[in-house]
Parts: C-alpha cells; structure tokens; sequence
C-alpha cells in the first residue's frame, strides 16, 4: 500500500508511476492497495523500481508479507471480489 503527496504535478505524476509500479507487479484491491505474489527476486525488484519513483521524504509505501496458506491468515468480507493471483482469469 502507499501514499503519495499528490499537491503538485511532480506528485501526481510520482502517483501514477507508483501505481503502474504496484499494477506491474499484482492486483489494484483498493485505491492504493495491492495484492502481489511475489519471488524474493521479484519483490527486490519491485521495491527498487517504487524507491525510485517516490519521494521518500513526502511519500510512504508499506508492503506486509502474508503467510501461506491465505486461507488461514486471510480474511476478506464486504464488496469486491476475493480470488487467488495465481488462478488463470478469463475473460
């Protein structure tokens, strides 16, 4: 998840490539939150490419690691879809 200081051009711009970062790489679930399955290469990579697109002295991006399986450190109730990133989608 993340947020970033959107006061200026310069910060809507950060925001959108932070986005594109995170959509690179997972699934948007709320505004500034997503979902990833990660490799440790894969999340190396990802935390690079979002250290350098943000202003880390005006924005904050906060990524927790779930324990597997997400059936048991996973609970999700409300609106929205859950599925798992892993399953084929179709359209």
């Amino acid at each position: 998840m993340y947020d970033v200081a959107t006061d200026d051009a310069r910060g809507r711009r950060r925001l959108r490539r932070v986005a594109q970062a995170c959509q690179a790489y997972g699934q948007r679930v709320q505004k500034s939150v997503f979902e990833c399955v990660l490799s440790e290469a894969d999340q190396e990579m990802l935390i690079a490419r979002l250290r350098s697109e943000m202003d880390e002295t005006a924005d904050s991006v906060r990524i927790y690691r779930l324990r597997e399986p997400l059936s048991e450190h996973l609970l999700t109730f409300g609106a929205g879809p859950s599925f798992d990133q892993r399953d084929p989608l179709v359209f």
